[in-house]
Protein backbone atom coordinates (compact mmCIF):
# COMPACT_ATOMS: atom_id res chain seq x y z
CA UNK A 1 0.00 0.00 0.00
CA UNK A 2 1.28 3.17 -0.53
CA UNK A 3 2.56 5.42 1.76
CA UNK A 4 -0.03 8.64 1.83
CA UNK A 5 1.99 12.39 1.37
CA UNK A 6 3.74 13.92 3.76
CA UNK A 7 2.00 17.58 3.28
CA UNK A 8 -0.69 18.40 1.35
CA UNK A 9 -1.71 21.75 0.53
CA UNK A 10 -4.79 22.92 -1.62
CA UNK A 11 -5.87 26.84 -2.11
CA UNK A 12 -3.71 28.25 0.44
CA UNK A 13 -4.38 32.49 0.34
CA UNK A 14 -2.92 34.63 2.44
CA UNK A 15 -3.13 38.59 2.19
CA UNK A 16 -1.47 41.40 3.52
CA UNK A 17 -3.49 44.60 3.19
CA UNK A 18 -3.95 44.69 -0.84
CA UNK A 19 -0.99 42.57 -1.36
CA UNK A 20 -2.22 38.88 -2.15
CA UNK A 21 1.31 37.44 -0.98
CA UNK A 22 -0.15 33.27 -1.29
CA UNK A 23 -3.00 33.33 -4.21
CA UNK A 24 -4.67 29.41 -4.41
CA UNK A 25 -1.13 27.24 -4.09
CA UNK A 26 -1.43 24.03 -4.25
CA UNK A 27 1.82 21.68 -3.04
CA UNK A 28 1.96 17.75 -2.29
CA UNK A 29 5.31 16.75 -0.20
CA UNK A 30 5.97 12.75 -0.71
CA UNK A 31 7.27 11.34 2.16
CA UNK A 32 11.32 10.96 1.58
CA UNK A 33 11.24 13.40 -0.70
CA UNK A 34 13.20 16.59 -0.84
CA UNK A 35 11.47 19.14 -2.42
CA UNK A 36 12.62 22.47 -3.87
CA UNK A 37 10.49 25.70 -3.26
CA UNK A 38 11.66 27.95 -6.16
CA UNK A 39 10.58 31.80 -7.03
CA UNK A 40 11.85 35.56 -6.99
CA UNK A 41 12.16 38.00 -4.01
CA UNK A 42 8.97 38.38 -2.95
CA UNK A 43 7.11 35.66 -5.14
CA UNK A 44 5.38 34.31 -1.79
CA UNK A 45 7.74 31.19 -0.62
CA UNK A 46 8.69 33.00 2.89
CA UNK A 47 4.48 33.31 3.85
CA UNK A 48 3.92 29.44 2.34
CA UNK A 49 6.73 28.33 4.95
CA UNK A 50 5.34 30.32 7.58
CA UNK A 51 1.74 28.96 7.25
CA UNK A 52 3.19 25.45 7.31
CA UNK A 53 5.62 26.11 9.91
CA UNK A 54 2.18 28.10 12.01
CA UNK A 55 4.08 31.30 11.88
CA UNK A 56 1.30 32.68 9.85
CA UNK A 57 -2.75 31.60 9.28
CA UNK A 58 -3.85 31.37 5.81
CA UNK A 59 -6.98 33.45 5.02
CA UNK A 60 -8.12 30.31 3.02
CA UNK A 61 -7.45 26.85 1.72
CA UNK A 62 -6.31 23.79 3.54
CA UNK A 63 -3.26 21.30 5.30
CA UNK A 64 -3.50 17.60 4.81
CA UNK A 65 -0.60 15.79 7.16
CA UNK A 66 0.15 12.48 6.38
CA UNK A 67 -3.39 11.96 4.71
CA UNK A 68 -5.04 14.16 7.52
CA UNK A 69 -6.71 17.38 7.55
CA UNK A 70 -5.11 19.22 10.78
CA UNK A 71 -4.63 23.42 11.35
CA UNK A 72 -0.91 24.15 12.61
CA UNK A 73 -1.87 27.25 14.74
CA UNK A 74 1.55 27.51 16.19
CA UNK A 75 4.84 26.82 15.70
CA UNK A 76 4.75 24.27 19.01
CA UNK A 77 1.91 22.86 17.01
CA UNK A 78 4.11 22.38 14.16
CA UNK A 79 7.05 20.88 15.86
CA UNK A 80 4.87 18.26 17.71
CA UNK A 81 3.71 16.95 13.86
CA UNK A 82 7.31 16.13 13.49
CA UNK A 83 7.54 19.53 11.79
CA UNK A 84 11.51 21.61 11.88
CA UNK A 85 12.48 24.51 10.13
CA UNK A 86 16.09 26.56 9.44
CA UNK A 87 14.70 30.40 9.38
CA UNK A 88 16.75 32.55 6.90
CA UNK A 89 15.90 35.26 9.71
CA UNK A 90 17.52 33.61 12.78
CA UNK A 91 14.88 33.34 15.95
CA UNK A 92 17.81 33.61 18.65
CA UNK A 93 18.21 35.20 21.67
CA UNK A 94 21.44 36.97 22.00
CA UNK A 95 21.88 37.04 25.83
CA UNK A 96 21.75 33.18 25.89
CA UNK A 97 23.94 30.46 25.16
CA UNK A 98 23.88 28.11 22.56
CA UNK A 99 22.58 25.04 24.46
CA UNK A 100 19.96 27.52 25.97
CA UNK A 101 18.99 28.67 22.52
CA UNK A 102 18.36 25.48 21.45
CA UNK A 103 16.84 23.73 24.87
CA UNK A 104 14.18 26.69 24.52
CA UNK A 105 13.80 25.16 20.58
CA UNK A 106 12.80 21.94 22.02
CA UNK A 107 11.03 22.88 25.13
CA UNK A 108 12.94 20.46 26.96
CA UNK A 109 14.09 20.05 30.78
CA UNK A 110 16.90 17.54 30.10
CA UNK A 111 20.12 18.97 31.64
CA UNK A 112 22.36 21.36 30.17
CA UNK A 113 25.20 19.40 30.25
CA UNK A 114 23.50 16.38 28.84
CA UNK A 115 21.87 18.37 26.28
CA UNK A 116 25.66 19.81 25.53
CA UNK A 117 26.64 16.75 24.82
CA UNK A 118 23.92 15.94 22.40
CA UNK A 119 24.46 18.95 20.61
CA UNK A 120 28.58 18.69 20.23
CA UNK A 121 27.77 14.64 19.13
CA UNK A 122 25.17 16.11 16.25
CA UNK A 123 27.21 18.76 15.36
CA UNK A 124 30.70 16.73 14.74
CA UNK A 125 28.37 14.04 12.92
CA UNK A 126 27.12 16.79 10.58
CA UNK A 127 30.52 18.91 10.42
CA UNK A 128 28.37 22.34 11.62
CA UNK A 129 30.93 23.19 14.24
CA UNK A 130 29.90 25.02 17.01
CA UNK A 131 30.68 25.34 20.72
CA UNK A 132 27.01 24.94 22.78
CA UNK A 133 28.60 27.49 25.44
CA UNK A 134 29.13 30.10 23.67
CA UNK A 135 26.66 33.47 23.93
CA UNK A 136 24.98 34.13 20.69
CA UNK A 137 25.93 37.63 20.66
CA UNK A 138 29.56 36.60 19.97
CA UNK A 139 28.07 34.39 16.56
CA UNK A 140 28.53 35.31 13.10
CA UNK A 141 25.58 35.22 10.79
CA UNK A 142 27.28 31.59 9.36
CA UNK A 143 27.56 30.40 13.25
CA UNK A 144 24.14 31.27 13.64
CA UNK A 145 22.52 29.12 11.02
CA UNK A 146 24.52 26.47 12.10
CA UNK A 147 22.84 26.96 15.55
CA UNK A 148 19.20 27.20 14.10
CA UNK A 149 20.34 23.53 11.64
CA UNK A 150 21.25 21.61 14.64
CA UNK A 151 17.78 22.95 16.62
CA UNK A 152 15.82 21.42 13.92
CA UNK A 153 18.16 17.87 14.07
CA UNK A 154 17.67 17.05 17.43
CA UNK A 155 14.09 17.30 17.08
CA UNK A 156 14.26 14.53 14.49
CA UNK A 157 11.69 16.19 12.11
CA UNK A 158 9.34 14.12 9.68
CA UNK A 159 9.14 17.44 7.63
CA UNK A 160 12.64 19.62 7.75
CA UNK A 161 12.17 23.09 5.80
CA UNK A 162 15.22 24.86 5.13
CA UNK A 163 16.02 28.53 4.08
CA UNK A 164 18.72 28.66 2.15
CA UNK A 165 21.10 26.89 4.13
CA UNK A 166 24.51 26.69 1.86
CA UNK A 167 25.00 30.46 2.08
CA UNK A 168 27.23 30.11 4.55
CA UNK A 169 29.10 26.91 3.85
CA UNK A 170 32.29 25.70 1.87
CA UNK A 171 31.66 23.61 -1.21
CA UNK A 172 33.22 20.81 0.77
CA UNK A 173 30.63 21.50 3.92
CA UNK A 174 28.08 22.04 1.32
CA UNK A 175 28.31 18.39 0.08
CA UNK A 176 28.29 17.41 3.91
CA UNK A 177 24.58 19.53 4.24
CA UNK A 178 23.40 17.44 0.64
CA UNK A 179 24.43 13.89 2.23
CA UNK A 180 22.92 14.71 5.47
CA UNK A 181 19.91 15.69 3.72
CA UNK A 182 19.92 12.75 1.29
CA UNK A 183 20.77 10.37 4.21
CA UNK A 184 17.51 11.66 6.01
CA UNK A 185 15.19 11.54 3.54
CA UNK A 186 16.73 7.92 2.60
CA UNK A 187 15.27 7.21 6.28
CA UNK A 188 12.15 9.09 4.99
CA UNK A 189 12.17 12.53 6.31
CA UNK A 190 10.91 15.16 4.14
CA UNK A 191 12.90 18.11 3.02
CA UNK A 192 10.94 21.12 1.55
CA UNK A 193 14.37 23.33 -0.07
CA UNK A 194 14.54 26.69 -0.28
CA UNK A 195 17.39 28.28 -2.79
CA UNK A 196 18.48 30.54 -5.18
CA UNK A 197 21.55 28.51 -6.47
CA UNK A 198 20.06 26.57 -8.98
CA UNK A 199 22.95 24.50 -9.48
CA UNK A 200 22.60 22.83 -5.93
CA UNK A 201 18.63 22.37 -6.87
CA UNK A 202 19.80 20.39 -9.75
CA UNK A 203 22.21 18.13 -8.10
CA UNK A 204 20.28 17.67 -4.29
CA UNK A 205 15.89 17.88 -5.06
CA UNK A 206 14.24 15.54 -6.73
CA UNK A 207 10.58 17.35 -7.47
CA UNK A 208 10.48 21.31 -7.26
CA UNK A 209 7.36 24.02 -7.31
CA UNK A 210 8.10 27.51 -9.09
CA UNK A 211 6.29 30.16 -7.54
CA UNK A 212 5.91 33.87 -9.04
CA UNK A 213 3.78 36.90 -7.69
CA UNK A 214 2.10 34.67 -4.68
CA UNK A 215 1.20 31.88 -7.70
CA UNK A 216 2.46 28.53 -8.82
CA UNK A 217 3.22 28.73 -12.05
CA UNK A 218 4.77 25.19 -13.02
CA UNK A 219 6.57 22.12 -11.59
CA UNK A 220 9.39 20.22 -13.05
CA UNK A 221 11.91 18.12 -12.42
CA UNK A 222 14.89 19.73 -11.62
CA UNK A 223 17.21 16.69 -12.46
CA UNK A 224 16.45 17.16 -15.89
CA UNK A 225 15.32 20.59 -16.33
CA UNK A 226 18.17 23.26 -17.32
CA UNK A 227 18.94 25.61 -14.38
CA UNK A 228 17.85 28.53 -17.08
CA UNK A 229 14.92 27.11 -17.55
CA UNK A 230 14.44 27.40 -14.26
CA UNK A 231 15.35 30.67 -14.18
CA UNK A 232 13.09 31.75 -16.57
CA UNK A 233 10.47 30.19 -14.80
CA UNK A 234 10.40 32.18 -11.90
CA UNK A 235 11.55 35.38 -13.71
CA UNK A 236 8.61 34.99 -16.17
CA UNK A 237 11.23 36.11 -19.02
CA UNK A 238 14.88 35.04 -20.25
CA UNK A 239 17.83 35.70 -18.03
CA UNK A 240 19.47 38.63 -19.70
CA UNK A 241 23.64 37.43 -20.36
CA UNK A 242 25.74 39.08 -17.64
CA UNK A 243 27.28 42.62 -18.17
CA UNK A 244 30.79 43.22 -17.55
CA UNK A 245 31.89 46.17 -18.58
CA UNK A 246 35.48 46.50 -20.00
CA UNK A 247 37.54 48.26 -17.13
CA UNK A 248 41.00 49.65 -17.35
CA UNK A 249 43.91 48.66 -15.19
CA UNK A 250 43.45 49.05 -11.70
CA UNK A 251 44.90 52.34 -10.47
CA UNK A 252 46.35 53.57 -7.35
CA UNK A 253 45.23 52.39 -3.58
CA UNK A 254 41.80 53.20 -2.33
CA UNK A 255 42.11 50.88 0.98
CA UNK A 256 45.24 49.44 2.39
CA UNK A 257 45.36 47.39 5.33
CA UNK A 258 49.24 46.86 6.77
CA UNK A 259 50.01 44.89 9.51
CA UNK A 260 46.52 44.77 11.15
CA UNK A 261 46.28 42.72 14.75
CA UNK A 262 43.23 42.89 16.85
CA UNK A 263 42.73 41.75 19.53
CA UNK A 264 38.80 39.48 20.13
CA UNK A 265 36.02 41.22 21.73
CA UNK A 266 35.14 38.69 23.67
CA UNK A 267 36.32 34.94 24.90
CA UNK A 268 34.10 33.42 21.31
CA UNK A 269 35.94 35.93 18.69
CA UNK A 270 38.60 35.72 16.46
CA UNK A 271 41.82 37.58 16.94
CA UNK A 272 42.89 39.43 13.55
CA UNK A 273 46.55 38.51 12.98
CA UNK A 274 49.14 40.70 10.62
CA UNK A 275 46.32 41.09 8.21
CA UNK A 276 47.92 42.99 4.76
CA UNK A 277 46.30 43.51 1.67
CA UNK A 278 45.48 46.91 -1.13
CA UNK A 279 42.74 47.81 -2.68
CA UNK A 280 43.25 49.41 -5.89
CA UNK A 281 40.58 51.62 -7.57
CA UNK A 282 38.35 50.01 -10.53
CA UNK A 283 39.33 46.29 -8.60
CA UNK A 284 37.02 43.97 -7.22
CA UNK A 285 38.59 41.66 -4.17
CA UNK A 286 37.21 38.56 -2.97
CA UNK A 287 37.75 37.54 0.41
CA UNK A 288 36.51 33.87 1.36
CA UNK A 289 36.42 32.16 4.38
CA UNK A 290 33.84 29.95 6.87
CA UNK A 291 31.83 31.85 9.20
CA UNK A 292 33.40 32.39 12.13
CA UNK A 293 37.16 33.15 10.98
CA UNK A 294 37.56 36.59 11.43
CA UNK A 295 35.13 38.68 8.68
CA UNK A 296 33.07 39.70 11.80
CA UNK A 297 35.97 40.98 13.45
CA UNK A 298 37.76 42.01 9.99
CA UNK A 299 34.78 44.10 9.13
CA UNK A 300 34.22 45.75 12.00
CA UNK A 301 37.86 47.06 11.88
CA UNK A 302 37.55 48.69 8.20
CA UNK A 303 34.36 50.04 8.84
CA UNK A 304 35.57 51.66 12.03
CA UNK A 305 33.04 50.02 14.36
CA UNK A 306 36.47 48.87 16.10
CA UNK A 307 39.73 51.08 15.92
CA UNK A 308 42.74 50.01 15.17
CA UNK A 309 45.65 49.76 17.71
CA UNK A 310 47.86 51.60 15.28
CA UNK A 311 46.67 54.99 12.70
CA UNK A 312 48.75 53.65 10.35
CA UNK A 313 47.39 50.08 9.92
CA UNK A 314 43.71 51.27 8.02
CA UNK A 315 44.15 53.70 5.33
CA UNK A 316 41.46 55.08 2.94
CA UNK A 317 42.74 57.05 -0.55
CA UNK A 318 46.23 57.42 1.28
CA UNK A 319 44.88 58.77 4.67
CA UNK A 320 45.45 56.77 7.78
CA UNK A 321 42.42 56.32 9.72
CA UNK A 322 42.82 52.88 11.87
CA UNK A 323 41.87 55.08 14.94
CA UNK A 324 39.11 57.07 13.11
CA UNK A 325 35.73 56.36 13.67
CA UNK A 326 32.91 55.14 10.94
CA UNK A 327 31.36 58.69 10.30
CA UNK A 328 35.01 60.12 9.65
CA UNK A 329 35.85 56.93 7.33
CA UNK A 330 32.75 57.74 5.56
CA UNK A 331 33.92 61.42 4.74
CA UNK A 332 36.87 59.74 3.19
CA UNK A 333 35.00 57.58 1.05
CA UNK A 334 34.15 54.52 2.89
CA UNK A 335 30.33 52.68 1.79
CA UNK A 336 29.65 49.62 3.85
CA UNK A 337 26.97 46.84 3.46
CA UNK A 338 26.79 44.85 6.62
CA UNK A 339 26.14 41.24 6.75
CA UNK A 340 23.48 41.51 9.14
CA UNK A 341 20.14 43.30 6.89
CA UNK A 342 18.43 44.41 9.56
CA UNK A 343 19.81 45.94 13.20
CA UNK A 344 23.02 46.72 11.38
CA UNK A 345 22.12 47.63 7.89
CA UNK A 346 18.75 49.08 8.55
CA UNK A 347 16.18 49.72 11.32
CA UNK A 348 13.27 47.68 10.75
CA UNK A 349 10.83 50.18 12.65
CA UNK A 350 11.99 53.23 10.32
CA UNK A 351 10.75 53.75 6.47
CA UNK A 352 13.17 53.54 3.67
CA UNK A 353 13.38 56.69 3.90
CA UNK A 354 14.21 57.21 7.25
CA UNK A 355 16.65 54.62 6.32
CA UNK A 356 18.08 56.05 3.33
CA UNK A 357 19.39 58.73 5.57
CA UNK A 358 21.21 56.67 8.15
CA UNK A 359 24.69 56.11 6.47
CA UNK A 360 23.96 59.23 4.21
CA UNK A 361 23.55 62.39 5.83
CA UNK A 362 25.08 64.74 2.84
CA UNK A 363 24.54 68.49 2.47
CA UNK A 364 21.48 67.75 -0.17
CA UNK A 365 19.41 65.89 2.42
CA UNK A 366 20.49 67.29 5.93
CA UNK A 367 21.91 70.87 6.17
CA UNK A 368 22.22 72.42 10.14
CA UNK A 369 21.03 69.77 11.44
CA UNK A 370 17.49 69.61 9.34
CA UNK A 371 16.61 67.01 7.16
CA UNK A 372 15.07 67.92 3.79
CA UNK A 373 12.71 65.30 3.31
CA UNK A 374 12.00 66.03 -0.27
CA UNK A 375 15.37 64.91 -2.07
CA UNK A 376 15.78 62.08 0.78
CA UNK A 377 12.29 60.90 -0.87
CA UNK A 378 13.80 61.26 -4.27
CA UNK A 379 17.19 59.23 -3.46
CA UNK A 380 15.01 56.60 -1.53
CA UNK A 381 12.79 56.40 -4.86
CA UNK A 382 16.03 55.72 -7.44
CA UNK A 383 16.79 53.58 -5.06
CA UNK A 384 14.02 51.37 -5.24
CA UNK A 385 13.34 51.57 -8.61
CA UNK A 386 17.31 51.23 -9.85
CA UNK A 387 17.03 47.89 -7.98
CA UNK A 388 13.48 46.97 -8.52
CA UNK A 389 13.05 46.44 -4.23
CA UNK A 390 9.48 44.76 -3.82
CA UNK A 391 7.69 47.82 -1.54
CA UNK A 392 4.71 49.62 -0.90
CA UNK A 393 6.61 53.44 -1.52
CA UNK A 394 9.62 54.91 -0.04
CA UNK A 395 7.36 55.01 3.26
CA UNK A 396 7.41 51.23 3.75
CA UNK A 397 8.55 50.24 7.12
CA UNK A 398 12.07 48.34 6.21
CA UNK A 399 10.80 45.71 8.36
CA UNK A 400 8.30 44.79 5.81
CA UNK A 401 10.18 43.87 3.11
CA UNK A 402 11.51 39.91 2.10
CA UNK A 403 15.06 39.56 2.85
CA UNK A 404 16.23 39.58 -0.93
CA UNK A 405 14.43 43.16 -1.36
CA UNK A 406 15.94 44.62 2.37
CA UNK A 407 19.26 43.45 0.51
CA UNK A 408 18.50 44.77 -2.49
CA UNK A 409 17.70 48.14 -0.82
CA UNK A 410 21.14 48.38 1.38
CA UNK A 411 22.96 47.38 -1.95
CA UNK A 412 21.63 50.24 -3.92
CA UNK A 413 21.38 53.00 -0.88
CA UNK A 414 25.65 52.49 -0.07
CA UNK A 415 26.24 52.70 -4.11
CA UNK A 416 23.95 55.57 -4.06
CA UNK A 417 26.56 57.86 -1.70
CA UNK A 418 29.03 57.52 -4.54
CA UNK A 419 31.91 55.68 -2.75
CA UNK A 420 35.65 55.64 -3.63
CA UNK A 421 35.50 52.42 -1.45
CA UNK A 422 32.56 49.82 -1.31
CA UNK A 423 32.76 46.92 1.44
CA UNK A 424 30.30 44.30 0.71
CA UNK A 425 29.74 41.12 3.14
CA UNK A 426 27.67 38.40 1.52
CA UNK A 427 25.86 40.98 -0.88
CA UNK A 428 23.81 38.74 -2.56
CA UNK A 429 23.14 36.04 0.63
CA UNK A 430 19.00 35.03 -0.24
CA UNK A 431 17.90 37.12 -3.64
CA UNK A 432 16.99 35.48 -6.07
CA UNK A 433 18.65 34.45 -9.30
CA UNK A 434 17.65 37.94 -10.88
CA UNK A 435 18.39 40.37 -7.85
CA UNK A 436 21.44 38.78 -7.57
CA UNK A 437 22.87 39.61 -11.45
CA UNK A 438 21.48 42.80 -11.29
CA UNK A 439 23.61 42.70 -7.97
CA UNK A 440 26.58 42.00 -9.61
CA UNK A 441 26.39 43.85 -12.52
CA UNK A 442 25.98 47.10 -10.78
CA UNK A 443 29.14 46.05 -8.43
CA UNK A 444 31.28 45.85 -12.04
CA UNK A 445 29.85 49.29 -13.81
CA UNK A 446 30.70 50.60 -9.85
CA UNK A 447 34.37 48.86 -10.49
CA UNK A 448 34.49 50.22 -13.73
CA UNK A 449 33.86 53.77 -12.78
CA UNK A 450 36.81 53.62 -10.41
CA UNK A 451 35.66 52.42 -6.97
CA UNK A 452 37.17 49.79 -5.40
CA UNK A 453 34.78 47.06 -4.21
CA UNK A 454 35.19 44.30 -1.48
CA UNK A 455 33.19 41.61 -1.21
CA UNK A 456 33.73 40.04 1.74
CA UNK A 457 31.57 36.19 1.16
CA UNK A 458 31.33 32.52 1.83
CA UNK A 459 29.76 31.88 -1.56
CA UNK A 460 32.96 30.65 -3.97
CA UNK A 461 30.37 30.63 -6.88
CA UNK A 462 29.77 34.57 -6.30
CA UNK A 463 33.67 35.01 -5.59
CA UNK A 464 34.61 33.38 -8.82
CA UNK A 465 32.22 34.72 -11.10
CA UNK A 466 32.45 38.76 -9.66
CA UNK A 467 36.45 39.21 -8.26
CA UNK A 468 39.43 39.77 -9.59
CA UNK A 469 41.79 38.53 -7.21
CA UNK A 470 40.74 36.42 -3.88
CA UNK A 471 42.06 36.26 -0.49
CA UNK A 472 41.14 33.80 2.09
CA UNK A 473 40.51 34.53 6.13
CA UNK A 474 40.93 31.76 7.90
CA UNK A 475 41.74 32.27 12.06
CA UNK A 476 42.28 35.75 11.93
CA UNK A 477 45.18 35.01 9.28
CA UNK A 478 44.60 36.25 5.62
CA UNK A 479 46.55 34.41 2.80
CA UNK A 480 48.51 36.67 -0.14
CA UNK A 481 45.18 37.71 -2.94
CA UNK A 482 46.19 35.43 -5.81
CA UNK A 483 43.83 36.16 -9.43
CA UNK A 484 41.02 34.29 -9.56
CA UNK A 485 42.00 32.87 -13.13
CA UNK A 486 45.29 31.74 -11.18
CA UNK A 487 43.35 29.14 -8.26
CA UNK A 488 40.21 27.12 -8.37
CA UNK A 489 37.46 26.23 -6.07
CA UNK A 490 38.71 23.19 -4.88
CA UNK A 491 41.85 24.67 -3.84
CA UNK A 492 40.16 27.90 -2.25
CA UNK A 493 38.10 25.37 -0.44
CA UNK A 494 40.79 23.77 1.28
CA UNK A 495 42.37 26.98 2.08
CA UNK A 496 38.74 28.12 3.65
CA UNK A 497 39.02 24.65 5.86
CA UNK A 498 42.64 25.26 7.39
CA UNK A 499 44.53 23.31 4.70
CA UNK A 500 47.43 24.63 2.60
CA UNK A 501 46.12 24.24 -1.06
CA UNK A 502 49.43 23.66 -2.60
Amino acid sequence: MALPPRLVLRGIGKSYGGTRANDGIDLTVMQGEIHALLGENGAGKSTLVKIIYGVVQPDAGSLEWEGKAVTIPDPNAARRLGIGMVFQHFSLFETLTVAENIALGLGTDEPLAALSARISATAARYGLAVDPRVHVHHLSVGERQRVEILRCLLQEPRLLIMDEPTSVLTPQEAEGLFAMLRRLAAEGCSVLYISHKLAEIRALCDQATVLRAGRVVAACDPRVTPAAAMAELMIGQAMAAPVRPARPAAGDAVLAVMGLSLAADSPFGTALRAIGFTLRAGEILGIGGVAGNGQKELLAAISGERRAGENGAVAIAGVACGQAGASARRRLGLAVVPEERLGRGAVAELSLTENALLTGATREVARHGVIRFAPLRRFARGVIESFRVVAAGSEALAGSLSGGNMQKFIIGREMGHAPLVLVAAHPTWGVDVGAAQAIHDALHALAADGVGVLIISEDLDEIFSVCDRIAVLHGGHLSAPVAVGETSVEAVGLLMGGLDAA
